[in-house]
């Protein structure tokens, strides 16, 4: 036999059924009596247990849970029980009828629950029952007054189940076929004895326990059988077309597939609801004139031709501005701060080494596919709502403007079988003029979408490389402020998942969390710091894998490894020990050795270096600088206090005289470029 469940310490209030809460009075709620609930404490107190009477309304909810707070001191469980019948057919129910039942069951229910609320929250643990009904499930002639109430209760109970879930607070809803004051003038004889309550007080006790894991689940009891209910839905139709008016008759044309349980789906939470309308929606939208009446997830291993048409497709060109502010609130975004004196130079613009963070390239790229492009793909019915960004790389070519103007041209790389999902590799490259300034790769996943037969791997593909197998060169960690996703998304990724909790919840989580790219800039940002001196001219490449969530006010902790010129690296959530980015690097460029060297005696100046590459810069833009400058410039490079080389251009640090107002026009040649 296993050992038998134990509730020691567990204070439980029981409402209606002669329980510990009982007005005594009649099936219709007429009366009232403290035997009912007095017969029942007798019977508790004679088995050696505790309990006290309480003769209120339910809708007295606050003196009931009062009653128990007083005579225990907490309270674990709530089996919401108490109710009455008043039938009569639909023609005949009075206002009366209507109000005194939804007072009782729903209200009730919803009153003496909601005073145990936050007392549940508090100790991070509660159980609740709600008891409903056969008829609410299915209806009955006579009871819809009843039957709405008694379903009112499992849409009560299921989004407590999803409120409570993590305070450890689990709702159930249980639907009895027993013997009971309001059934004895309705069921045959013998039948009571058949049907009596023992026989759903086990499973009652079993919802209820501490070790039972069940939430948000409806279950039909009687007679010693016990049966688990769920939702069951039909694949759907689509009876409208783009840029078409939905009609009655569509509907008519449609309505045997719209009714067909054939390979029908089983919805658990209202996310699958949303879902299924999303991905309907991301249908029309990629319609030419059709829908599609499959879905990439039901297609033959040979139906390939959805995702080779949308290999090369091309998004629309999209152009994006932005100035210094927009770089400063990046910085600050991914956890810059003037905590750091060296992070000074990425939030204040009047810093001489102001510069902007090299992973804000990814927030200009970000945007040219977050205008609803990816719905709109062909031959890929992307279900938006199954979308999850799996990785991602970032390649610079110049260090990203401080502001200015880029202009990005994005096309689907690659489509990739993954076989629970399917990868689209997404390409964005971005300019300034006609110069290429950085290169993004998209990885995205949509979940639910692969066995379409397509291949697993692409020569296109940034792939991600494993951390090296020994402990990290180097650590760095930064706390998330409770308003980081709040402050990330000004840099413009405006999903509502990163700030409104009811949007959260509808997507799975208990709260918002951070956006992934927020994460993948603090984590860059750390590798800048430890092995570049936060240079961004050294910053060339980085590869991330997103593997789990981020919560505002979590401490991000960057592992580090040095190999050469790439730094490997993973980020985890210090509070967890959950990795959140995996499989992840940085490429730093080199440093220069000819730079580093002191020339010998009598040989070539350093300073050349510098001013050579000066001047191969200027070369294709010398003459329009010329004309804005509108003046002559000259250095003496010094040397044991002789002249040593004269420069019409700049080398750092010098003693000028003349027209010093004069030199502050030199920004305009070195902006750009300080730090040469």
């Amino acid at each position: 036999m296993a050992s038998p469940l134990n509730f020691d310490g567990r204070v439980v209030l029981v409402t209606g059924a002669g329980g510990v809460n009982d007005l005594g009075g009649d099936v219709k709620g007429i009366g009232k009596g403290s035997l009912a609930a007095d017969k029942v404490v007798e019977e508790i107190r004679r088995k050696g247990g505790k309990a006290v009477a309480n003769y209120d309304s339910v809708e007295a909810g606050e003196k009931i849970v009062k009653t128990a707070l007083d005579a225990f001191g907490r309270i674990d469980v709530v089996v919401n029980n108490a109710g009455i019948l008043r039938d009569r057919s639909f023609g005949r129910i009075s206002d009366e009828d209507w109000d005194m039942i939804q007072t009782v069951h729903l209200r009730g229910s919803f009153m003496v629950t909601r005073a145990a609320w936050n007392h549940m929250k508090k100790q991070n643990f509660g159980r609740i029952i709600m008891t409903s009904s056969a008829s609410g499930i299915y209806g009955n002639f006579g009871q819809a007054n009843y039957s709405s109430a008694k379903l009112g209760l499992l849409g009560l109970s299921n989004t407590l189940a999803v409120e409570g879930e993590r305070n450890n607070i689990h709702c159930n809803t249980v639907a009895p076929t027993a013997g009971s004051r309001m059934t004895q003038n309705f069921l045959p004889e013998g039948f009571s004895e058949a049907l009596k309550p023992d026989y759903v007080a086990p499973l009652v006790l079993w919802l209820c326990h501490e070790s039972c894991e069940e939430n948000g689940s409806l279950f039909e009891v009687g007679a010693g059988w016990i049966g688990k209910l769920r939702w069951e839905r039909t694949l759907g139709a689509i009876v409208r077309q783009k840029n078409q008016p939905m009609t009655p008759e569509a509907v008519r044309a449609n309505w045997e597939k719209i009714c067909d349980f054939d390979n029908a789906t089983k919805p658990q939470r209202i996310q699958d609801s949303v879902g299924a309308v999303i991905e309907a929606l991301s249908k029309i939208d990629s319609s030419n004139g059709g829908i599609s009446a499959n879905n990439l997830s039901h297609a033959t291993s040979g139906a390939t031709s959805g995702p080779v048409e949308a290999i090369g497709h091309k998004f629309p060109p999209f152009s994006c501005s932005y100035t210094e502010m927009d770089t400063i609130m990046y910085a600050l975004g991914v956890g810059a701060s003037v905590k750091e004196p060296k992070d000074l130079k990425f939030i204040y613009e009047g810093n001489s080494d102001f510069s902007c963070l090299p992973t804000f390239g990814v927030t200009l790229a970000q945007k040219s596919i977050m205008g609803g492009e990816l719905a709109a793909i062909p031959g890929l019915p992307v279900n938006l709502a199954k979308v999850l960004h799996g990785e991602h790389y970032l390649e610079l070519y110049k260090p990203l403007p401080k502001a200015g103007n880029l202009k990005c041209e994005t096309a689907v790389a690659d489509v990739l079988d993954k076989g629970s999902g399917l990868v689209i590799l997404i390409d964005v490259y971005s300019y300034s003029g006609e110069e290429l300034i950085c290169y993004n790769q998209f990885s995205i996943f949509v979940t639910g979408s692969g066995g379409f037969g397509g291949k697993r791997t692409s020569d296109k593909d940034k792939v991600a490389v494993a951390i090296p197998n020994r402990p990290p060169d180097a650590v760095l960690s930064d706390i998330t402020s409770l308003n980081q996703a709040a402050l990330y998304r000004l840099s413009g990724d405006w999903n509502p998942l990163h700030i409104d909790s009811d949007f959260a919840r509808l997507a799975g989580f208990d709260r918002p969390i951070l956006h992934g790219l927020c994460t993948f800039g603090f984590s860059a940002r750390h590798v800048l710091q430890q092995y570049a001196d936060n240079d961004v001219l050294r910053f060339k490449a980085i590869k991330v894998r997103f593997a789990k969530p981020v919560y505002p006010g979590q401490t991000l902790r960057t592992e580090m490894w040095k190999e050469g010129n790439r730094i490997h690296f993973q980020t985890k959530v210090q509070e967890t020990g959950d990795t959140v980015i995996s499989n992840a690097y940085v490429d730093l460029v080199p440093t220069s050795d000819s730079l580093a060297k002191t020339p010998p005696e009598g040989g070539e100046l350093q300073s050349n270096l510098v001013f050579e590459e000066i001047g191969c810069r200027l070369q294709n833009i010398g003459r329009e600088m010329v004309k804005k400058v509108n003046a002559v410039f000259e250095w003496h490079i010094t040397k044991g206090g002789k002249i040593a080389a004269k420069w019409a251009f700049f080398s750092g640090r010098l003693k000028a005289r003349g027209n010093l107002l004069l030199s502050q026009k030199l920004q305009m040649i070195l902006k750009d470029y300080a730090k040469l």
